[in-house]
């Protein structure tokens, strides 16, 4: 069998478009889903300024890392490790990213699905009338239907795999560059809406002026969490990215701009949920429920209800769109560069291979809703693998890889673009990967297997 011929390999036409994917990448239901329910669990401007300290002191620099290893590879996570240390066992971590990606994938288009559902209903105007406790009710009642779930799951990877099966600069690069701007507009007419209903300043408040007593240990490690699970840190989507960007592109710069891009829309997330949660009463620590339960619920009470609840969902439906597409995009590079498949056909290998777990993931919130390890369901099993193993041990391994292995002259090198670029704060840099970063990233696994905390 022929090896792939890696000096055709698509990669990125533009720096817009390389901020836009990559931002895209980052950009997902961690923002507009999560992030503002966790923060209002967590006492919100407080944790906000904790997390913003995170992305800039250890976010950015272990994005830097993983933009560093794929573009110095030109390869996939397993490749990028396996080229960089021959015979050395670094490609584990490599193949353990792109299995994480798998599993991401699976479950995530669970949750995308629901976000296609919920845009449906907004179009047929399926909330109007209806109580909390009905929104409650038609939320589960939908999450225990055997097919409705998966229908709306298979098409969103239908979606997804098209745009992949585009290519890189014609498929992914090119729709980053149409939905990143509209998912930007959208938030920004939202925001707007939200900062002038009655009793907002209460949100804002509540979003911007600090409270430090609300902060403890737990706070801090959700807030470090928060920022690996927002910048996709881990699960091998940085460095196959990374290794589409052009050699003279500026790798600080880009990790930079994805990561502001990030935290901009995160905080713009939080600025269009809270005003409202506070204008209408709303408990802001209501937990996952507060994107399909309760924020429809305001939009039936606010004047234009129908319009706002429909732009709402479609934001929801982009974003994870921009994340789903990144995921993806890992276990096709992999079968394609590493199993010499055809990038079309590959495309369709992982596509199906994954749906069909993603099919059991869904059911396992309804009909097959049965244990499957222990007390835990498969979807559960998934989720809790990806998000509190694999991503924080490919974090670790890969900080420690580019401050320990890789070595420094490499690092230097890619990062400045063989001295075209200064970098001032280089050693500073180093720093935070060999020593800060590690400790940090144990500190998150620690907590989230409730061994610390």
């Amino acid at each position: 069998m022929a090896k792939f011929d890696f000096s055709k390999r698509d990669s990125f036409g533009s720096k817009i478009g390389i901020i836009a994917a990559a931002a895209g990448s980052a950009i997902g239901l961690g923002n507009i889903w999560r992030f503002p329910y966790v923060t209002g669990e967590n006492g919100g401007a407080a944790f906000l300024l904790i997390y913003l300290g995170f992305i800039i002191m250890i976010g950015i620099p272990v994005m830097l890392s993983e933009f560093t290893i794929g573009r110095r590879a030109q390869r996939n996570p397993f490749g990028a490790f396996r080229l960089l240390k021959k015979g050395q066992p670094w490609y584990l971590i490599g193949l353990m990213g792109i299995a994480a990606a798998f599993f991401i994938l699976a479950f995530y288009s669970t949750i995308a699905g629901w976000t296609l559902e919920y845009l449906y209903l907004s179009i047929t105007d399926g909330f109007s009338g209806k109580s909390p406790e009905q929104l409650n009710s038609m939320f589960k009642k939908f999450q225990s239907d055997g097919w409705w779930p998966v229908i709306w799951q298979v098409i969103f990877m239908f979606f997804t795999a098209w745009i992949i099966y585009r290519g890189v600069r014609n498929g992914i690069e090119k729709y980053a560059k149409i939905l990143m701007p509209v998912l930007l507009l959208i938030i920004f007419i939202i925001c707007i809406r939200s900062v002038t209903l009655p009793g907002a300043i209460d949100g804002l408040r509540f979003l911007f002026k600090p409270d430090f007593s609300k902060i403890n240990p737990s706070v801090i490690l959700e807030a470090l969490g928060q920022a690996f699970f927002s910048l996709s840190i881990g699960m091998g989507t940085l460095i196959t990215y990374g290794s589409y960007i052009n050699k003279r592109d500026n790798l600080s710069t880009t990790a930079i701009s994805v990561s502001a891009a990030d935290t901009f829309i995160a905080i713009l997330a939080g600025v269009a949920i809270f005003p409202a949660v506070f204008a209408y009463g709303i408990n802001p620590a209501e937990g996952e429920a507060l994107v399909f339960i309760t924020l429809p619920n305001i939009f039936m009470e606010m004047p234009g209800g129908y319009f706002w609840a429909l732009l709402f969902f479609l934001l929801l439906v982009i974003a994870a769109l921009t994340s789903t597409i990144s995921v993806l995009e890992v276990v096709v590079a992999f079968f394609s560069e590493e199993l010499n498949i055809n990038r079309k056909q590959a495309t369709i290998i992982a596509s199906i291979a994954i749906t069909i777990l993603g099919v059991f993931c869904t059911l396992s919130q309804g009909p097959l809703n049965q244990p499957f390890i222990g007390e835990n369901t498969l979807f559960e099993i998934l989720e809790y693998t990806s998000a509190n193993l694999f991503l924080p041990i490919g974090g670790f391994f890969i900080v420690i890889f580019v401050g320990w292995f890789m070595g420094r002259k490499n690092v230097d090198d890619e990062i400045s673009n063989s001295g075209k670029f200064k970098l001032p704060l280089f050693n500073f840099f180093l720093v935070i990967v060999r020593i800060i970063a590690p400790i940090a990233i144990a500190m998150v696994f620690l907590y989230q297997l409730g061994i610390l905390g």
